[in-house]
């Protein structure tokens, strides 16, 4: 396809992600500033994008792309980011665009960098699924625990802060836009995507991941590849062209479903075949992972993750048999 039609299929408003811009500056854990610059991928559709990385203190724990539609008529806010912090900085500048007041904002599922900027957000309200909500409220305790220890400053003043508002998935319509909430699930319990079909964005929560390793503490990984080809249809149907997923650069094609599973694919052939033959965790930790996986980011940290939490399951079948 030409250079002039991959644009005008996209929309200039997706220019800067078509030629690979970064839309992010270094956080600076001095002055606890998140930098965060949204970016419009589509007519009134913005997107803060993190850097593809894993948690530390240089990047303040940011790793999560959130986003927001902001129309004449109202604007809802996709996730609230790792911290207070980063609520508190999100706010102020989706406040910038002049856009009309926050009416909704909503979490896609219960992972701490969806939800702990909930704080800030406190006076508008914010929703989950009821399956989500339950789930923040379950781990909360634990994440705060664990990202004060992981970011340091960065978590001054925050805490745990579930929705406590719970969202029904169905259609809604805000200015022009015509918004579908759809529950999928299998990288968590509970997955929340957002389908805008006036501006052809999909907002694919945890449920995608482009040029990093999936997360998969919570992960069914049957599910996850059934809520995949759900989402391939669903893109197809609605001839969305802009793909926002939580984790990894926003894109205009197939390209991180097809990595997502990919990987899930790989994963589960490995861990069935392994356990099979008797491999124990230690063994399936020093596995060599294909070249292909090996530029991601995340890598071999995440892979380790889901060695961890997953493997002893194909272990429990393989013995089962």
């Amino acid at each position: 396809m030409r250079v002039t039609q991959v644009l005008l299929k996209i929309g200039l408003a997706g220019l800067a992600w078509a030629l690979g811009a970064v839309a992010w500056a270094q956080a600076n854990p001095k002055t606890l500033n998140y930098h965060l610059k949204p970016t419009e991928v589509a007519p009134e559709v913005w997107v803060f994008e993190a850097p593809v990385e894993d948690f530390s203190k240089a990047n303040g724990c940011n790793i999560i792309n959130t986003g927001a539609i902001a129309t004449a008529e109202g604007t809802i806010v996709i996730n609230t980011g790792v911290s207070k912090h980063y609520g508190e900085q999100q706010r102020a500048a989706i406040q910038a665009l002049n856009a009309a007041p926050v009416r909704q904002v909503v979490n896609l599922n219960l992972h701490p960098d969806y939800f702990f900027g909930n704080q800030a957000w406190a006076d508008v309200g914010v929703q989950a699924l009821a399956g989500t909500m339950a789930g923040q409220q379950r781990e909360g305790a634990a994440y705060e625990d664990n990202l004060y220890r992981l970011c340091g400053d960065w978590m001054r003043d925050s805490k745990s802060t579930p929705a406590q508002q719970a969202l029904t998935p169905g259609t809604q319509s805000l200015g022009q836009h015509r918004l579908i909430w759809q529950r999928l699930h299998g990288h968590t319990s509970d997955d929340l995507v957002l389908i805008d079909t006036h501006a052809k964005v999909l907002f694919a929560g945890g449920l995608i991941f482009k040029d990093r390793v999936p997360t998969a503490p919570h992960a069914d990984i049957a599910a996850w590849r059934e809520s995949l080809s759900q989402l391939r249809g669903l893109i197809s149907a609605h001839g969305l062209t802009t793909i926002v997923p939580s984790h990894g650069p926003v894109h205009h094609d197939l390209s991180g479903l097809t990595q997502t599973l990919d990987w899930l694919n790989w994963m589960d052939e490995t861990f069935q075949r392994s356990a099979q033959a008797g491999l124990d965790l230690g063994e399936v930790m020093r596995l060599t992972v294909p070249a292909r996986f090996q530029g991601w980011a995340a890598m071999p940290d995440e892979y380790l993750r889901s060695v961890t939490y997953l493997y002893p399951r194909y272990e429990r079948q393989a013995l089962a048999q």
